[in-house]
């Protein structure tokens, strides 16, 4: 779990990253996690946008990618998420 210091300083962070998901009419599949953990292994730090034609909620799809990939929600605004994971390889971002 992440202290409110913790999660402040990640979405500082987070602030100037571009999402590189998108998540839409398909919701969420295998394949997508996959693509996620491979991410937040690389990055450590994932921002995502799911699309006006998904089916669920942008809090309901987060919480879902966050639990199958062991990761934390940093945050959730209007259409877009954060996911934060510490990498097992090589952690670049130290938490306050």
């Amino acid at each position: 779990m992440l202290t409110g210091k913790q999660r402040s300083y990640l979405r500082s962070l987070a602030n100037n990253l571009q999402p590189i998901f998108q998540v839409g009419k398909g919701g969420v599949s295998d394949n997508m996690i996959k693509q996620f953990s491979d991410a937040l292994e690389a990055r450590e730090l994932v921002k995502a946008t799911v699309l006006k034609n998904a089916e669920c909620d942008t809090k309901t799809i987060c919480e879902e990618i966050a639990e199958q990939t062991n990761s934390e929600v940093v945050q959730v605004i209007g259409s877009k998420f954060v996911l934060y994971k510490p990498s097992e390889k090589n952690s670049v971002i130290e938490l306050p």
